[in-house]
């Protein structure tokens, strides 16, 4: 599969062509607008109240670095018999056809963390995956061979959940373009 901790963008196994999500070019934007709003906001409060200092400049740019990387979306991609998730400083990566566990997280944001027999873990946001329909058949594939192997022991209902999901988004994008909806 390759190494774990490699960026370069190509499949881990060097063959296949790589599906990547393709809103992310816009969240990564969002996420930069939205800091850059406020660093400038928070400097024009302080210029305007006369009490903008170096120091006070600094805090504000670290502030709006902060809110930068919180912001910042995962960039999903997949091929293959895998599915990678990186952020700014690192990547994870897992086999699908070797799922062992596909979980689904609630809190604040869902996410669902796939673990591979290899140790492989990956945490996403499973709206990426409904987004992307090429996303979610590379997953899809993967896990439905893990299955049939017996390796996928625990998932089955958050997978059959977002395939309900794809396919009703699906058929909502289709009935949109052809004027039915």
């Amino acid at each position: 599969m390759g190494r774990r901790d490699d960026v370069s963008g190509e499949p881990p196994d060097g063959s296949g062509e790589a599906t990547n999500d393709r809103e992310w070019a816009q969240e990564l934007w969002s996420a930069v607008r939205c800091a850059g709003v406020l660093l400038a906001l928070l400097l024009l409060i302080d210029w305007g109240s006369g009490r903008l200092t170096p120091w006070r400049t600094v805090l504000w740019c670290a502030l709006s670095g902060l809110l930068f990387l919180v912001l910042c979306p995962d960039r999903v991609s997949a091929g293959g018999n895998w599915l990678a998730s990186r952020r700014l400083l690192r990547e994870r990566q897992v086999r699908t056809d070797l799922l062992v566990s596909v979980r689904c997280l609630d809190g604040i944001s869902q996410r669902i963390v796939l673990r591979d027999a290899l140790g492989g873990r990956v945490e996403l946001d499973p709206e990426v995956l409904v987004r992307n329909p090429r996303l979610w058949s590379s997953l899809d594939g993967g896990a439905r061979k893990a299955a049939e192997d017996g390796l996928l022991l625990c998932g089955a209902t958050v997978l059959r959940r977002i395939s309900r999901r794809v396919d009703r988004e699906t058929a909502r994008a289709v009935f949109k373009a052809s004027g039915l909806e």
